[in-house]
């Protein structure tokens, strides 16, 4: 161990001319030293209401599941209040409406619901066209297993593989509910 005092003290080097010359930069105290400066705030200022501009933007419904709201000009007049509890709504919004049954999308402008309206959701189109892809893969699979000609066996991989990724992008809850159809029985 090196004792301090053996330290070398070339590293602290002599004020230069020029530094001598502006002199040392002087340190200014506040003029206020004895009192706290008062926190700066943010104050909040009411707007008038816009007028719609026709602009969509994501919300919540009652329930706090994503939702889109539309801020329609023509339904101005009319509209009623908007939810206490949405955030980043106009003032002239249009309430959260309740979902549609099958999950597509908003319902039309002049559009009011019933009690006694009953909606069926069929999905019977889409397990059809899966369940045909399903029975492609396996028939490929049976004729690739049976295959012995090399440029037979990479045409049928490559339908294979084909038919895998159309039925990974199929084959989900998603896919579904987009292609579901959906009818007013009553």
């Amino acid at each position: 161990m090196m004792p301090i005092s053996g330290v070398n003290t070339g590293a602290v080097q002599p004020l230069t001319t020029a530094e001598k010359v502006l002199g040392a930069p002087k340190v200014q105290k506040p003029e206020e030293e004895g009192r706290p400066l008062k926190p700066v705030m943010d104050e909040y200022i009411p707007e008038e209401p816009q007028e719609p501009s026709g602009r969509y933007w994501m919300g919540k419904d009652e329930d706090g599941q994503p939702k889109i709201y539309f801020d329609d000009p023509e339904r101005a007049a009319d509209a009623p209040k908007q939810p206490e509890d949405a955030p980043n709504q106009p003032e002239d919004a249009p309430e959260a409406e309740e979902p549609d049954p099958a999950g597509q999308g908003a319902k039309g402008p002049e559009r009011k619901k019933d009690k006694d309206e009953v909606w069926e959701a069929n999905t019977d189109k889409v397990d059809r066209e899966i369940e045909k892809l399903k029975k492609k893969k396996e028939e490929l699979e049976q004729r690739l297993n049976t295959e012995t000609d090399e440029a037979k066996i990479k045409d049928l991989e490559r339908q294979l593989a084909q038919v895998d990724r159309e039925l990974m992008q199929k084959d989900n809850d998603t896919y579904r509910r987009q292609h579901t159809t959906v009818r007013q029985i009553s």
